[in-house]
């Protein structure tokens, strides 16, 4: 009979672990998704793309690479010049410059190692 009791202890003590363990895989879960949704969701790049005298450029594309995967995401500006480049992962680099018809602004760097949430960066064509 002490066995059949020692089994049975066995087994409620194997269930509460997988149980513990359950749990907290779950409160990881959720805890990682709430992290998600609250905000955090990466850096921020904005900007204008303006000529010699700061007039924005409508129409100029932006270009954002990623140094790592040397994947690129463009932005056409409006009127204002204004472009905007959200969720960036905080870890990576990336090169952003912009064209407007066929003159190029300079490259500029956004670091990982700038730990700023919010980054601004005006890129300038000499367009003559």
């Amino acid at each position: 009979m002490p066995v059949f009791a020692e089994g049975n202890l066995m087994k409620k003590h194997g269930v509460a672990a997988l149980m513990i363990v359950a749990m907290a895989f779950a409160l990881a879960s959720l805890s990682a998704s709430a992290k998600d949704k609250s905000g955090d969701a990466g850096r921020l790049l904005t900007g204008r793309v303006v000529d010699k005298s700061d007039a924005p450029l409508p129409d100029a594309v932006v270009y954002l690479a990623n140094t790592r995967t040397r994947a690129v995401k463009t932005f056409i500006v409006g009127k204002d010049g204004m472009y905007r480049f959200p969720a960036l992962s905080p870890n990576v680099d990336y090169e952003v410059y912009a064209q407007y018809k066929d003159h190029k602004s300079d490259t500029k760097t956004v670091s990982q190692f700038d730990t700023r949430p919010s980054v601004n960066i005006n890129l300038k064509i000499d367009t003559k």
